[in-house]
């Protein structure tokens, strides 16, 4: 231990308790690194807060001594964001998990940063509720509104960003502040909420998120269309936005994919492309919208539709589609896996997947494309070599491009973390200043998670 890191931990030591701090290597180890194929860099120390109160004495500490502090969640970020590249202080949240309030009436929830998303919702369940953003992993409601978390149910519900109504954010000065409201809208002053909601930790640390939930559906039913070719798929995705069907997710599945799906469950779907759906709402209606979808699935060459009403089966099909990244991993010992994330206008979907499948075979690569296609949102599945990820860096290049020459962005649900920082300036242009404005003003010192979305 250097004598800097020694003076910090003797600092921390004398206004938090003992066990909430750790220099442990082993401890160090799982806070650098997450589930991407980026670098690991440790943290000079770990600190496990237990109130508003914790964070804001240690951010006061990091800010005097002009320490990096980045947040930590449970590490399943895919872009590096909560990898601490300039060291310093990593702040877990894993001891601030409480569901602090449930206003049924009000459909809203208050929680800590810590809380997951899976025991978020085995509360609200007694209640008949449930919160909708589902990125696949378990991950932390604090490191969901960090990256702006998206998910199967978008189409839908919207994005993490749609459901949040207030946060209670501790500044990097160790001054807490909070963002909104309890209200459904408001016009009153500038939207902050926006603002911190895909921030990754760089303007600050969430203590308190307040929550919009919704009741549980009287009726859910879920399916799998299987079509022809990829096109096909995707036209048939934006044929059905385009006709106002209330679809509760809609997911494309390439062949490559659902072949690794079929042999990591032990399934055996067709393993051409494959549209995994799910309608949500009332019986009748519900059964209404499911028969129009099928007439334009026709219209689009569907070679055939199964729909389960059984629970059990709805989840099987779900876990094969949530399950894929592992699947792919475990098809490929040593290789690491690395997940695209860009996101176009619906009306552009087709062409850019396509594209994505022509540059994926292109390179070389095993792998394939899944996405949250109702909202344009896709994903290519690439297993590479850990020691050269220079084709596979070339193949996002230029999916990240084309995508932006359409008008969409390098990343619609992982975040900018360290892998997409190289496109803020082609995306964003002049506005890019503003951000740095914005971040100055927050972060004099730049002590808030360094070297994440741009750099300073």
């Amino acid at each position: 231990m250097t004598v800097a890191v020694e003076l910090i931990v003797n600092q921390l030591k004398k206004v938090l308790s003992e066990e909430q701090v750790s220099t442990n290597e082993t401890v160090r180890q799982l806070h650098g690194k997450d589930e991407s194929h980026h670098t690991m860099s440790l943290p000079d120390i770990v600190v496990f807060p237990r109130s508003t109160g914790d964070v804001s004495v240690i951010l006061k500490i990091a800010h005097a001594e002009r320490v990096p502090v980045v947040p930590f969640g449970v590490g399943s970020s895919l872009e590096g964001n909560a990898i601490p590249i300039a060291n310093g202080i990593s702040i877990d949240f894993s001891e601030m998990n409480a569901i602090l309030e449930i206003r049924p009436d009000d459909l809203l929830v208050k929680v800590q940063p810590g809380v997951t998303r899976a025991q978020l919702n085995k509360e609200l369940k007694k209640h008949g509720l449930q919160f909708t953003v589902d990125p696949g992993a378990d991950a932390t409601l604090g490191g969901m509104a960090a990256t702006n978390a998206s998910g199967t149910t978008a189409v839908r519900y919207g994005v993490m960003r749609d459901q949040v109504r207030d946060l209670e954010v501790v500044l990097a000065d160790g001054s807490v502040i909070h963002t909104g409201s309890l209200a459904a809208k408001s016009s009153s002053g500038y939207h902050l909420n926006g603002l911190f909601i895909g921030s990754e930790g760089t303007l600050g640390c969430f203590t308190e998120l307040t929550l919009q939930v919704y009741g549980i559906p009287e009726f859910v039913t879920a399916g799998r269309a299987v079509f022809t070719t990829v096109g096909d798929a995707v036209s048939a995705v934006t044929a059905l936005l385009q006709a106002g069907i209330s679809i509760g997710r809609v997911e494309l599945v390439d062949e490559a994919s659902i072949k690794q799906a079929n042999i990591y469950n032990e399934t055996s779907y067709d393993e051409k492309p494959t549209l995994f759906l799910e309608f949500h709402g009332n019986e009748a209606g519900m059964h209404a919208d499911i028969e129009f979808a099928k007439e334009i699935f026709d219209d689009f060459g569907c070679l055939s539709v199964e729909f389960e009403h059984d629970n059990a089966a709805r989840n099987k099909l779900w876990e094969s589609r949530h399950s894929l990244a592992y699947a792919y991993i475990h098809a490929y010992p040593g290789k690491k896996l690395m997940s695209t994330d860009v996101c176009v206008p619906i009306s552009m979907l087709a062409e850019s997947v396509l594209y994505a499948r022509e540059q994926l075979e292109d390179v070389g690569l095993a792998g394939g494309i899944v996405g949250h296609v109702g909202d344009g949102n896709f994903h290519a599945l690439l297993m590479l070599d850990p020691n050269d990820a220079e084709e596979a860096n070339r193949f996002n290049e230029h999916i990240v491009h084309f995508a932006l020459l359409r008008g969409g962005t390098c990343t619609g649900e992982h975040g900018v973390g360290i892998g997409k920082m190289k496109y803020q300036s082609t995306e964003h242009g002049t506005s890019l200043s503003v951000m740095k404005s914005i971040k100055a003003a927050l972060d004099p010192h730049n002590i808030m998670n360094p070297g994440k979305i741009f750099n300073m």
